[in-house]
Formats: C-alpha cells, sequence, structure tokens
C-alpha cells in the first residue's frame, strides 16, 4: 500500500504542474511580467519557509563555507533564474502541452549529463545497459522531431492550436513554435543540471527545508537584478485580486509541496 502511495503522489504532482502551465500561460497572456512571477513566488516562499527551517532543523543545520554558499548560488542560478526564466519565455511563445510534452526529456539529459560528468556507469553489454541508452536517444530524438519538425503532420489540425487557446491569442506560428519550444529545450538542460549538483550539494548540506531557502533567497536575488533592467515599469509589480495573484500563490504552494516532499522523503 505504501508504494502505490508514492505513485499516486508523483501523479498528482504531475496534474498539479500541468495545472500551474495552464495558469502561468494564461497569466503571461495577461501581462504578467515572468521575472516579477519568479522573484515574488520566491520571496514569498522564503518567508515561509524561513521559520520552519529555522525551527525544525536547528540542531543538525551544517556551517556555511564559501564553498556550499557558492553550491547554492549555482543551484539558484541553474534551478530558477536559468531555468524559470527561459521555460516561461518558451512558454509564452508556445503552449502548455508543448511544455508539458517536452518535460519528457529532462531524464534522458539528466542521464547523459551524469554519463559525463562520470557520476554514473552504464554496462553497455548488459540487457539494461543497452535499454538506458536506446530509451534516452529516443527520448532526445522524440523531442527534437517534435520540436523542429516542419513536414506535414498526421494531426495538423490538433498540434498547430493549443489546447488552451487564450482570449483568441494564437501561438501556433512556426517561428514561435521552433523559438518557444528551443527556449523550453535550453532550461531543461539547465534543470537537469541542477539535478545533478542538488545531489552533490545535498551531501554536504542536508538540511533540506535550510537549503530550499537559501535557494530561494538567491533565485530572488538574481531575478531582481535582472528586473531592475528589463522589468522597470512600476506597473508590473502592482499585484490585484486576480489571476496573476492566482498563479503566484498557486507557485508558491507548488515550491513547498516539493520541499515538504522532499523533507518528508529524507526523514521518513
Amino acid at each position: 500500500m505504501k508504494g502505490r502511495s508514492f505513485y499516486m503522489a508523483m501523479v498528482i504532482v504531475q496534474l498539479a504542474y500541468g495545472g500551474s502551465n495552464i495558469l502561468i500561460k494564461i497569466s503571461l497572456a495577461k501581462g504578467l511580467n515572468q521575472l516579477v512571477l519568479v522573484v515574488y513566488r520566491h520571496i514569498i516562499a522564503m518567508l515561509l519557509l524561513g521559520p520552519f527551517a529555522f525551527a525544525l532543523e536547528r540542531k543538525q543545520r551544517p556551517t556555511l563555507s564559501i564553498s556550499v554558499v557558492s553550491k547554492i548560488f549555482v543551484l539558484a542560478s541553474l534551478g530558477t533564474t536559468i531555468h524559470l526564466n527561459l521555460y516561461y519565455a518558451g512558454l509564452a511563445l508556445t503552449s502548455p502541452t508543448v511544455a508539458i510534452a517536452l518535460s519528457n526529456i529532462i531524464p534522458s539529459l539528466t542521464f547523459v549529463l551524469a554519463q559525463l560528468l562520470r557520476m554514473e556507469k552504464v554496462n553497455i553489454r548488459s540487457t539494461r545497459g543497452q535499454a538506458k541508452v536506446v530509451g534516452t536517444l529516443l527520448c532526445i530524438v522524440g523531442s527534437l522531431m517534435f520540436t523542429f519538425w516542419k513536414g506535414g503532420l498526421l494531426l495538423k489540425g490538433f498540434v498547430e492550436k493549443p489546447l488552451v487557446n487564450i482570449h483568441g491569442d494564437s501561438t501556433s506560428h512556426r517561428d514561435n513554435w521552433i523559438k518557444g519550444s528551443a527556449l523550453i529545450l535550453i532550461s531543461y538542460v539547465a534543470w537537469s543540471s541542477w539535478l545533478i549538483l542538488q545531489a552533490v550539494v545535498s551531501k554536504v548540506y542536508p538540511a533540506q527545508l535550510s537549503l530550499n531557502m537559501m535557494i530561494c533567497f538567491f533565485a530572488s536575488l538574481q531575478s531582481g537584478l535582472l528586473a531592475l533592467f528589463l522589468a522597470r515599469n512600476p506597473t508590473s509589480w502592482r499585484l490585484q485580486w486576480d489571476v496573476q495573484l492566482l498563479t503566484i500563490v498557486y507557485c508558491v504552494e507548488f515550491i513547498l509541496d516539493h520541499t515538504v516532499g522532499t523533507f518528508h522523503f529524507d526523514y521518513y
């Protein structure tokens, strides 16, 4: 029964992830600046995580060194500043369907990076190793075909229109499709790198709540600095009781769920 609960949790997370993509797409179409979204969601998440990190990990929190802080800073850069900003830019040019479909490449990219960094060994002569290689190649080739295919399509009317058509805004132009998909793919490379680096950092700094709080701090700081140049309009930062505020709160809740899930898994 416990094994099934983990699978059910994964399904629920994926459903929540799909819902966040739809909300973000709607908010971006209604004028929400992606840097503003990143800054707000991580500042709020940091403020909510801070008291719990201080109280629950007070006795087991390791001492911070310059090396660890540098690694956490890079974590925030890869997993948030680079990944999310490129991802949101690509989502604005495509659709939630494209973003979710391309996410299947993440395990393959992580596997390739782990091989390049010699963090994982594969016995190519074994059936298991061959299955990993074939599966990786299929995922990468499939994602590239999904992005850059220009020929006739079997379900042309289906794939040229996003499942969520917001206020008549069409994102089916071929140039936007390729550009947006390429941005999403690059963001997934950053995310895969984050997954690998997180495994390394977690070994030297196992306090998960504190780690996630510092990632949120550096992420809001980095995107805030970018916003000084790319989101200087004061009206972009004004929040109202609308779908944009709902999106920010939903994304904060998504961060908290991920953090609590990681904390629960580590201390189960």
